[in-house]
């Protein structure tokens, strides 16, 4: 099995290369080299996505039996449908990493994969679609839709398997949600968490989603499969999960979302996965179950990403990184400002 692998050099790109060499795979990389070393058993090929010489470039290494997507996070849906149109002749099956932010219903309804998807063109610029005054739907959300569409318009349906994670977790997280919280609950004291603890969670495993990929690879059949864990973890099982790993002395403050709103707490970022929206995690994986994927416990994740962090590992300085967890100071005064105030 012969793939390339867009991007490639951390997070999910690095786990997938990392698998594929396991499993044997002659492995190719594309990427511009600025955020991580490329594997050494793997070819890399340096260039930029939005350089056509530098796709022809690449190219011409081909032909490959897939193509695994990793990296078209940050591009247009034009940037899209240029690469997949220098690459159409020299790849066989392309495997393309979207987001549940494409569907309409997202994050207000429990979604499958039959939901219907934001109208998006596979050639629209980095300045189509809107947010709504709500959150939802996003530019973003508009731009990765059109994405799908920008590989499907070149590849046919039958070519192209579409993974639709929610939220990605594990080892060699750069955007730090779940580094947040471990470093959090290592630090101890009063921990504001949003209410109830009951509600559930559904991040993934990067190295699950991964090896789903290229099992998807290797059967070559095109698909739309939701990536979201079956079971979940409740807010609460997760916070203690952070505390139980870090041996942190911190007890989480449980504060509902009507006085965390009142007071300013930015959701998605101030409290990591904290979202109000109540479809945010119903998004169904049966399919996805269906096919074969399967999911570590969560509280494994935690553990695996709590052994990295303390081993050394290292967080790349993304800017989305920057966005994640509160300050001490505004958790200090949430805290004094709802002490008494139970939640609803």
């Amino acid at each position: 099995m012969r793939i390339l692998v867009l991007g490639g050099t951390w997070f999910l790109g690095k786990a997938v290369v990392d698998g594929a060499l396991a499993r044997g795979w002659e492995v190719s990389t594309f990427s511009r080299g600025r955020s991580g070393l490329p594997a050494a058993q793997a070819q890399h090929i340096a260039g930029d996505r939005l350089a056509p010489e530098d796709l022809r470039r690449l190219a011409s290494h081909g032909p490959w039996d897939a193509v695994i997507d990793t990296s078209s996070t940050e591009l247009s849906p034009r940037g899209v449908l240029l690469s997949t149109t220098e690459l159409r002749d020299q790849v066989r099956h392309w495997v393309h990493i979207s987001t549940v932010s494409v569907y309409q219903g997202w994050p207000h309804r429990k979604l499958t994969e039959d939901s219907p998807v934001l109208d998006c063109p596979p050639d629209a610029d980095e300045t189509f679609g809107y947010t709504g005054p709500d959150g939802s739907p996003t530019i973003y959300g508009f731009q990765k839709a059109g994405g799908e569409r920008a590989v499907t318009s070149v590849f046919g349906a039958d070519a192209v398997t579409l993974l639709r994670p929610g939220v990605i977790l594990g080892p060699g997280e750069y955007v730090g949600r779940l580094p947040w919280w471990l470093s959090r609950a290592a630090r101890g004291g009063n921990i504001l968490a949003p209410a109830p603890p009951d509600r559930k969670v559904q991040p993934v495993d990067v190295r699950d989603v991964a090896t789903f990929a290229l099992d998807r690879a290797d059967v070559a059949e095109g698909d739309i499969f939701n990536v979201t864990h079956p079971q979940g973890i409740t807010f609460g099982g997760f916070v203690a999960e952070c505390l139980r790993v870090t041996e942190g002395a911190g007890q989480p403050v449980w504060v509902d979302d009507r006085l965390l709103i009142e007071h300013g707490v930015t959701e998605w970022t101030e409290l990591p996965l904290w979202r109000t929206h109540q479809g945010v995690w119903s998004v169904d994986s049966t399919r996805a179950v269906g096919a074969g994927m399967r999911f570590r416990s969560i509280a494994q994740t935690i553990a695996d990403t709590w052994a990295w962090l303390d081993a050394g590992g290292e967080l790349v300085d993304h800017p989305r990184r920057h966005v994640h967890g509160i300050s001490e100071e505004k958790e200090a005064s949430v805290l004094a400002s709802t002490a008494g105030r139970s939640p609803s």
